[in-house]
């Protein structure tokens, strides 16, 4: 039986009807739309490369273990793979409204956990797919991976082959309630084996607890709460969405002239979004501070193809007060380098699995319980998020998800994230026509180290997410 690791079964815990955990993104193409039973084919063939995508969530009874992935007896592709079009003008007023509409609805449990959207009526001739997966199917990378195993490379593909399916059956009451017994008392043995392992390497163990203590210390100065602000609230279950658009060779050029990384870049974008949206809610910038959780892939490169969550997260006080934007950049890439050495990442990592050696039914009432408790209580030990996913290398855009009734101006950021990178553009140098030669880069060249979502064979995908206070969420790899 194929069971969640901690971390997937957190986020499928975490999820009460008003926080919801799923992520999404919106793929568009240029051309017209092949016909819906086309679309349906071209996934059906790449389904066994995916077996997640035909497999359900199995409880086990008391929460005795964590859940299982089991194939879905019932599995029905049309069901996952639905159509629809825009109303006229078809424009990015209509496809937010959409996007932010699917982001509202949550997955059905007694379902595979995800859903693809074909979407026509685009203006420009264009179509799209909004896909939905749920966090505890996958993290950001491994969501990318599934969008490259999904689309194809070639721009006629080869016929398609479907293969037959049969699911594997579904696991007794009786089977399940005896696996969970067996781990409760298995669980203790499995605990001592541990410790003993652990104590053969004595100075490994030290070195690694010295590291881990160090990024608890950080991790603790971190979640201090933060003055109050207008972007506290309450989480609603409602979803708003947007987004804002740049080149991979605009990053690059910024990075290359004003100095840090691709990521520095992307953050300091983010940051003059959030400075532009305080000062038009009628804040001092110079007396908000904004805290924002930036999650960190540990998955390894043996780990692509894995489907499954590997992140642990950092804190970042994004430097809104710093009204110069070459000077926000530097603060962002030194906060950036001193968070890189706190070893906040590997504490997260941690403490996850260390989640793993309490029993289910605790890890999942404590995660329901601060659920709801967050969920009437503004809490002020972060104001957003912000995640960065490997995605298809090409042109960059940047999503924005907000919760509908507080967040209505996420407008604002997204537009002061565009206007961050005009402005930085401008403090490096002559533009040049940069789109174009940035159009012939893409087309050219298959390296990537930097932000996009993507553009390859005529499409692009914007990534997004389902936080309630303005997120920014934008498709990346770390250079």
């Amino acid at each position: 039986m194929d069971r969640m690791n901690p971390l997937d079964a957190e986020f499928l815990y975490m999820e009460d009807g008003t926080a919801h955990m799923h992520i999404a993104s919106c793929a568009l193409f240029e051309g017209p739309a092949p016909d819906y039973e086309r679309q349906v084919d071209r996934i059906r063939v790449k389904l066994p490369l995916v077996p997640r995508y035909r497999q359900r969530v199995q409880f086990l009874p008391l929460d005795l273990r964590r859940p299982l992935w089991v194939d879905d007896p019932h599995f029905n592709l049309e069901y996952h793979v639905r159509h629809t079009a825009l109303a006229p003008p078809g424009g990015k007023a209509e496809l937010c409204r959409l996007m932010g509409r699917l982001m509202s609805q949550e997955l059905d449990r007694a379902r595979p956990l995800w859903e693809a959207w074909v979407v026509e009526g685009l203006a420009d001739g264009q179509w799209a797919v909004i896909s939905k997966v749920h966090h505890c199917l996958v993290d950001g990378v491994a969501g990318a991976d599934l969008m490259a195993v999904v689309l194809d490379l070639e721009r006629e593909p080869p016929p398609v082959v479907v293969e037959d399916w049969e699911p594997e059956p579904q696991p007794s009451a009786l089977r399940l309630a005896v696996d969970g017994a067996v781990n409760t008392v298995a669980r203790p043995a499995e605990q001592i084996r541990g410790v003993v392992g652990t104590l053969a390497s004595p100075r490994r163990v030290l070195a690694r607890g010295r590291t881990i203590a160090s990024g608890l210390w950080g991790y603790g100065s971190a979640l201090r709460p933060t003055p109050p602000t207008s972007l506290d609230g309450t989480i609603g279950p409602h979803r708003r969405w947007t987004y804002a658009g740049g080149t991979l060779d605009e990053i690059r050029k910024i990075r290359q002239a004003l100095g840090g990384t691709v990521n520095d870049v992307v953050l300091a974008a983010v940051t003059s979004g959030f400075r532009d949206l305080i000062v038009a809610r009628g804040e001092d910038p110079e007396r908000v501070s904004l805290r924002t959780l930036v999650p960190v892939s540990v998955r390894q490169e043996t780990d692509h193809g894995v489907y499954d969550n590997q992140v642990s997260a950092i804190f970042l006080d994004l430097p809104v007060h710093i009204a110069d934007p070459r000077e926000r950049l530097a603060a962002v890439h030194a906060e950036m380098d001193r968070l890189k050495q706190s070893h906040e990442a590997e504490a997260g990592q941690a403490l996850t699995h260390l989640a793993g050696a309490v029993p289910p039914a605790f890890i999942g009432q404590g995660t329901r319980l601060v659920s709801r408790l967050l969920a009437r209580v503004p809490q002020r030990t972060m104001n957003t998020v912000t995640t960065n996913v490997p995605g298809p290398q090409f042109p960059l855009h940047f999503a924005v998800t907000g919760d509908y009734d507080t967040a209505p101006d996420i407008e604002i950021l997204a537009g002061g994230i565009a206007g961050a990178l005009e402005t930085r553009l401008g403090l490096a140098g002559p533009r040049r026509s940069r789109r174009k030669e940035a159009r012939r880069h893409a087309q050219e060249s298959h390296e990537w180290d930097g932000v996009a979502p993507a553009r390859r064979g005529g499409s692009s995908m914007l990534t997004g997410g389902s936080q309630s206070a303005p997120a920014a969420h934008v498709s990346r790899k770390s250079p």
